[in-house]
């Protein structure tokens, strides 16, 4: 099994992707919305900040739990040994909706969401001295669609996270009159 530390560059890795993806993109091309019900760039950053958010948090909770003797999750741990990839395979539908909590909804400049993307891995480096010494696979936080998750699963789930929207950046690039929306000054 890998380590907090192996766990925890593995989404580094995420974010650098993600962050590469929109580094050279301009204020315009972070708004451009590919239709009216599908998100702009913008818009997948904050989702992936406020997620990630949710998720450190989520993971802090559940490591002080254990410590104190009052874990948050005490049922079976019926997703026990399978790979994130697995669970999400197993437990989402084709397009999941994001819960109210993770829902863009503040707006703002590319800048801004790309910077706190970007910061959000200082949480998850402050996060992993708490972690340090845990079993995580017996430290749960289960997942509002996925169930239970162990803190390993859960430090994937981050990483899994950034490369599913990662590839909808992606996608978005891709889309007919993106590279000619009007550029800043």
């Amino acid at each position: 099994m890998r380590n907090v530390g192996t766990l925890v560059d593995e989404v580094r890795s995420g974010r650098k992707r993600v962050l590469a993806a929109v580094d050279q993109l301009t204020s315009e091309q972070g708004a451009f919305k590919p239709a009216p019900d599908k998100w702009c760039i913008n818009e997948i950053l904050e989702h992936l900040v406020m997620a990630e958010q949710s998720g450190i948090t989520k993971m802090w909770l559940a490591a002080e739990g254990v410590r104190s003797g009052k874990p948050v999750w005490t049922g079976v741990h019926s997703n026990q040994g399978l790979s994130i990839e697995d669970i999400v395979a197993r437990t989402w539908k084709a397009h999941e909706i994001a819960p109210p909590i993770c829902t863009p909804m503040y707006g703002g400049p590319l800048a801004y969401w790309k910077e706190a993307f970007a910061l959000c891995q200082f949480l998850l480096d402050a996060l992993q001295p708490v972690l340090t010494g845990l079993d995580l696979e017996n430290v749960i936080y289960p997942h509002f669609i996925s169930g239970p998750l162990d803190l390993r699963q859960r430090l994937e789930f981050l990483r899994f996270h950034m490369d599913r929207h990662y590839g909808q950046i992606e996608r978005v690039k891709q889309i007919p009159g993106f590279h000619s929306v009007a550029r800043s000054a």
